[in-house]
């Protein structure tokens, strides 16, 4: 199914598994999320995948070797997780797991949703 983007949100939801993930910072896609209030079951995963590049200081504070390596399987808080799904009343959201950690209290990362798409004619 081809999809094109209609809204942009970029804001934090709340997320919850019917089994927790094996590794807290590579998680499977989210049964459910939490967004403004209201609470939407996925129900299909159209697409997923992951980016481990690094970004400002931290692109350039890794001999090339390393780094090469570490944009193949990511390193300790670079990293994010995408997921196209769609929710049970058929609406469709990327949602996104943020590996960076927001300070020394909160090093687990964060769940986002990126936008709304639509279908898109064939």
């Amino acid at each position: 199914m081809k999809t094109l983007p209609s809204q942009f949100y970029d804001e934090p939801i709340e997320v919850t598994f019917d089994e927790d993930p094996v590794y807290a910072k590579r998680p499977e896609c989210p049964n459910t999320f939490r967004w403004r209030d209201e609470e939407f079951r996925i129900v299909e995963v159209l697409s997923e995948e992951q980016n481990f590049e690094r970004h400002g200081k931290s692109a350039r504070n890794m001999v090339p070797g390393h780094a090469a390596t570490a944009s193949r399987v990511g390193s300790w808080g670079v990293g994010r997780y995408f997921f196209c799904v769609i929710v049970e009343n058929g609406r469709i959201f990327d949602i996104y797991f943020d590996r960076a950690p927001q300070g020394a209290g909160d090093r687990k990362g964060h769940w986002f949703i990126k936008g709304e798409r639509i279908r898109a004619e064939e």
